[in-house]
């Protein structure tokens, strides 16, 4: 990418967005074009229309997206299903329309089948179930990757997708019923301390393993895909190691001081019993994860103090 080409970052102001435009800010591009929902609202297809009409981007990082942890996702199915295929089926569509050089779909891990075999390789995608509490949101992103594939295939428009892990970092979601798992141990920990608590409750067993990629990283990552990536298969963005849910509530305790005891609320869902990503495909290419676990968390956890005191 041309440091003074035209790019579009599709949901700036989300965990995602935000990293990759703060990554494209840091590196010296000049012309970034961002528009928050209430200015656009992706799922009208006529105003997406519209807008790259009138910008004509050069380049589209799709990183909007309607996204929440495991109640939310098996709450709200019909909107997750109905938001993501509308946002990513307008976009998509207008930059083949557009003539956009290039375009990045980011999709998720939850499009893997829920008992693949581990670590997920690219080619586990298709080869069995999903996980049923956040299947309309998979399958949306499963759409995602397949049509990014399918207009190369048919148009040789240059959409490539790319499939990260579990994510977190500055401007994470800490809703309490609908963030993802460690943004809310975060919060529930932080509250935990603030009201002197005895114990904190974690949802499910603790027995699930999950991998976690500092959202800078994955930006990072995108945007060195975006200058070194063209094929028409997708690529996983990890770290390659995982932890378990209870080892991770472990971590999170001691960073954030909390001196009570924890207990597992087994009638929640605890989801994929293991989700770790085979990074071999972006290993090769040169790119590895920079941030690990504890120094990220310690990051996250200072940014959530910093939003506290802003409230």
């Amino acid at each position: 990418m041309d440091k003074k080409a035209k790019i579009y970052v599709a949901g700036h102001r989300g965990m995602v967005g935000s990293a990759i435009h703060r990554k494209l800010q840091q590196l010296g591009y000049e012309n970034i074009l961002t528009r928050t929902s209430a200015e656009l609202d992706l799922r009208d297809q006529a105003a997406v229309a519209a807008f790259f009409a009138t910008e004509k981007p050069d380049f589209v990082f799709m990183a909007a997206a309607k996204v929440g942890g495991i109640v939310a996702n098996n709450t709200y199915r019909a909107d997750f299903i109905y938001e993501n295929l509308a946002i990513q089926n307008n976009v998509i569509h207008q930059a083949h329309v557009h003539a956009v050089k290039k375009l990045m779909f980011l999709g998720s891990s939850c499009i893997y089948p829920k008992m693949a075999l581990q670590p997920l390789k690219e080619d586990a995608l298709l080869t069995g179930l999903l996980e049923p509490t956040n299947e309309p949101y998979a399958i949306a992103k499963i759409a995602g990757i397949k049509m990014c594939e399918a207009y190369r295939a048919q148009y040789g428009d240059n959409f490539i997708s790319v499939m990260p892990t579990n994510l977190y970092g500055l401007n994470d979601n800490y809703h309490p019923e609908n963030s993802h798992v460690l943004p809310a141990l975060i919060r529930r920990f932080h509250e935990a301390k603030e009201q002197q608590l005895e114990e904190v409750v974690i949802w499910g067993s603790g027995t699930p393993m999950r991998e976690f990629l500092y959202a800078d990283d994955l930006a990072e990552a995108c945007v060195f895909l975006m200058d070194t990536y063209s094929e028409s298969g997708f690529i996983n963005v990890g770290v390659g190691e995982d932890i378990s849910i209870k080892d991770l509530a472990q971590l999170i305790k001691q960073i954030v001081g909390f001196e009570g005891a924890l207990r597992y609320d087994s009638s929640k869902p605890d989801g994929t019993p293991r989700k770790l990503m085979n990074v071999e495909k972006l290993h090769n290419l040169g790119w590895k994860h920079k941030i690990e676990l504890e120094e990220g968390i310690r990051l996250a956890y200072q940014d959530f103090q910093n939003k506290q005191k802003g409230n």
